[in-house]
């Protein structure tokens, strides 16, 4: 049998559910790194912000294409999160591939920004057109997250177009959640 190979941005949710058994958690506690962080922010980090929002702002009265949005808003926001900084590794257009269990098939795909901190946790970045939903990056960011390496400790991801951003967490247990 030969082996398939599926373009990971072709992926829907159901997908993943139907290969990788990938089911959606519903528990209040699945984001347990938000629970007890009274974020307070510097004087310099809400000017930063503010400049990075009317920057955006500026560029929606154009089409804002997917580059644009990486270079505007992402890369200033891991800048400003201190990503940039040692211990934690950048990669850019990182090839991935993850293969289904008993189907013959590998999902492939590049992904736009990979975050590598001490082999200890991966972070997806899947900038996307800001005309477009972050909804349509989902399956491909959670197929991306999926090729982790370290499964023993959860994945986490971020799917973003400018506008919008949603902050995803992958869990490798009996079935991924």
């Amino acid at each position: 049998m030969t082996a398939k190979t599926i373009a990971a941005h072709t992926l829907k949710l159901h997908d993943l559910k139907t290969r990788f058994n990938l089911q959606k958690s519903e528990a209040e506690d699945f984001f347990v790194e938000w629970l007890g962080h009274d974020l307070i922010l510097s004087e310099t980090e809400r000017v930063t912000l503010d400049r990075l929002k009317r920057n955006y702002l500026y560029l929606l009265e154009y089409p804002v294409m997917e580059s644009i949005v990486k270079m505007v808003v992402l890369s200033p926001l891991l800048d400003l999160a201190g990503f940039y900084e040692p211990p934690i590794r950048v990669e850019g257009e990182a090839n991935i591939q993850v293969s289904a269990e008993d189907e013959g098939e590998t999902i492939q795909g590049s992904i736009d920004v990979l975050v590598v901190q001490r082999s200890l946790w991966i972070t997806v970045i899947e900038a996307k057109n800001s005309e477009f939903s972050i909804t349509k990056a989902i399956p491909q960011t959670l197929a991306y997250m999926l090729a982790n390496p370290n499964a023993e400790r959860p994945t986490f991801g971020l799917v973003l177009n400018g506008s919008e951003f949603l902050f995803l967490k992958l869990v490798h247990r009996d079935s991924p959640q």
